[in-house]
């Protein structure tokens, strides 16, 4: 962990955290994040809610139990339209929860929201969706980034890049670094160890992991997907159970300095 050490009156902190994965990963925040938040002295929380409706997609009610778990924004990603109820709440309720911003324009919700959370200095949170091997028709994030920028006014500023491969998201963490305060990478449920500030002091991490079930392949019982990849045959894949954990990102920002002073990688498994 990285600490400029300056006043404690100056500073204040972000918990991302990683995938929420079915009903492991609601729960284990449900049980645990408030806690969480109380030993680290987080004063806003991020999540990206994606996977929380039977670890494909999530619904106004699995929203409902990650906000009242203790988050106060979601993010989501690839599988946002995968349950339809979702699209109505993500029009009524655009200033907590978004989807890709490069999606179509016409596509319910915003990629784009700013949160100002009581005295806190407001944080512009971005969401953006990778196009290797992601399978949609999407607008190019790299573009994208740059016009979302040019109207938007804050504090401080969060990226959530959804996205499959690594090269994608390391490219997109030099693309932003120095105008971005701080870059996560989702998707792909294991939490990477190369959190650092890039050259230009945006504070990043390739891949933040997920909340779910700890003994599982990224979220899911192990006995059908290691089938799947034995045989090549079809097998219907559901989230675990089990132990559980909490992937997460700290991020202690500088109210004065306007500027991310100290991150943290967390790493918590629960009976």
């Amino acid at each position: 962990m990285i600490d400029f050490n300056l006043g404690d009156d100056l500073k204040f902190k972000i918990l991302f955290l990683g995938d929420v994965v079915g009903r492991q990963g609601r729960k284990v925040l449900t049980l645990n994040l408030k806690d969480l938040i109380s030993e680290l002295k987080i004063d806003l929380v991020i999540a990206n809610g994606e996977n929380s409706s039977g670890g494909l997609g999530i619904d106004p009610r699995t929203a409902g139990e990650i906000f009242a778990s203790g988050v106060d924004f979601i993010t989501t990603g690839n599988h946002v339209w995968d349950k339809k109820e979702i699209r109505s709440y993500l029009n009524e309720n655009s200033d907590r929860i978004i989807r890709p911003a490069n999606f179509s324009e016409g596509a319910p919700g915003v990629g784009v929201a700013t949160i100002k959370k009581g005295n806190l200095p407001s944080v512009a949170i971005f969401n953006l969706m990778g196009r290797v091997f992601m399978g949609d028709l999407l607008d190019c994030p790299f573009k994208k980034i740059g016009s979302l920028m040019e109207n938007i006014e804050a504090d401080f500023s969060f990226l959530d890049f959804h996205a499959e491969t690594t090269s994608e998201k390391v490219s997109m963490g030099f693309h932003v670094d120095g105008r971005i305060s701080m870059m996560v990478g989702t998707h792909t449920h294991v939490q990477t160890a190369d959190l650092r500030f890039l050259p230009k002091g945006t504070a990043y991490i390739t891949d933040a992991g997920m909340c779910g079930a700890y003994d599982s392949v990224i979220g899911m019982e192990v006995g059908p997907v290691l089938e799947r990849f034995k045989t090549g045959l079809p097998a219907r894949f559901e989230p675990a159970k089990g132990r559980a954990q909490i992937n997460a990102v700290a991020f202690e920002c500088c109210s004065e300095q306007k500027k991310v002073v100290s991150t943290e990688r967390i790493l918590r498994v629960y009976p």
